[in-house]
C-alpha cells in the first residue's frame, strides 16, 4: 500500500508541507537579515526598511498561519472536515490577532519616543519617521487587525449558531457589556479628530446590523450591533449638538 492509498487522516503529507513552510521561513529570515537586497526603504518617507517590514509582518504572518494550520491538522486530521469557510474565518482571526498585537508593539514604542523626543513635531528626519510610525503605520495595522478579529467572530457566530434561545436576561447582559464598548467608541470619536476609525466602526456596525436582521438574535450579533450602533448614534448626536 502506498501513501496515496492511505486515508487522508493517516497521511502525513500536510504535516510535512506545513513543517516545510517553517523551514522556508527560517531560511528566508536568515537571507532577509544577512542580505543587502532588503536594506532599501519601503516608502519615500523611509519609515521602515524592507528587512524590518518582512521581519515584522511578512515572515511572522506566514509562520503563524502555518503553525495554526498545523494545529488544526493535528487536532482533526483534515483541514476541511467542517468546510472551508470556518477554516478561512479562523485564519482571518489569527491574522487579525497578529496584526492587532503588532500594532500595539509598534504604536506604544513610537508613541513614547514621539512624546519624549519629538514633542514639537517633525523637527528632524528621526522625528518624522517616529511620528509616522506612531500616528500612521501603527494605526493601519490596528484597524486591519480590528476588522479581521471582529468580522471573523461575527461570521463564525453565524456559522456556529447558538443552539439555545437568547432570553431577555441574556440580551440585557449582552447589551450592558456592549454599552461599555459604545462608551469607548464615543470617547474615541466624540472628542478627537475623526479619521479612518469612523469608517471602520461604521462598516462593522452595518455588518452586525445586517447579520442580526438576516440571522436573528445570535449572542455576538446582539452584542456588536448594540455596541457599534449605540456608539455611533451617541457620537453623532454629540457632534451635532456641540
Amino acid at each position: 500500500m502506498t501513501e496515496k492509498d492511505l486515508p487522508k487522516s493517516t497521511s502525513l503529507s500536510r504535516i510535512h508541507w506545513l513543517l516545510g513552510v517553517q523551514t522556508i521561513v527560517i531560511l528566508l529570515g536568515s537571507l532577509n537579515r544577512l542580505g543587502s537586497w532588503t536594506l532599501g526603504y519601503v516608502a519615500a518617507n523611509e519609515f521602515l526598511r524592507w528587512v524590518d517590514l518582512h521581519n515584522m509582518l511578512t515572515l511572522p504572518l506566514i509562520s503563524v498561519t502555518a503553525f495554526y494550520l498545523l494545529k488544526k491538522e493535528i487536532e482533526r486530521g483534515d483541514l476541511v472536515a467542517n468546510g472551508r469557510w470556518p477554516l478561512l474565518l479562523n485564519l482571518g482571526f489569527i491574522i487579525g490577532l497578529y496584526l492587532f498585537a503588532a500594532s500595539y508593539g509598534s504604536h506604544e514604542t513610537t508613541n513614547y519616543l514621539h512624546a519624549r523626543f519629538c514633542p514639537d513635531g517633525e523637527t528632524s528626519d528621526l522625528c518624522r519617521i517616529v511620528i509616522f510610525n506612531d500616528d500612521e503605520f501603527s494605526h493601519w495595522l490596528f484597524f486591519a487587525g480590528f476588522v479581521l478579529l471582529n468580522g471573523a467572530l461575527m461570521l463564525l457566530q453565524v456559522i456556529y449558531a447558538w443552539p439555545g434561545q437568547v432570553r431577555g436576561r441574556d440580551t440585557a447582559v449582552l447589551t450592558l457589556n456592549a454599552l461599555f464598548v459604545a462608551l469607548g467608541i464615543f470617547a474615541n470619536l466624540g472628542f478627537e479628530a475623526i479619521g479612518l476609525d469612523l469608517y471602520i466602526v461604521l462598516g462593522l456596525a452595518l455588518l452586525a446590523g445586517w447579520l442580526l436582521w438576516r440571522y436573528g438574535r445570535q449572542p455576538l450579533l446582539v452584542y456588536y450591533a448594540a455596541a457599534y450602533g449605540v456608539g455611533l448614534v451617541v457620537t453623532a448626536v454629540y457632534r451635532l449638538l456641540v
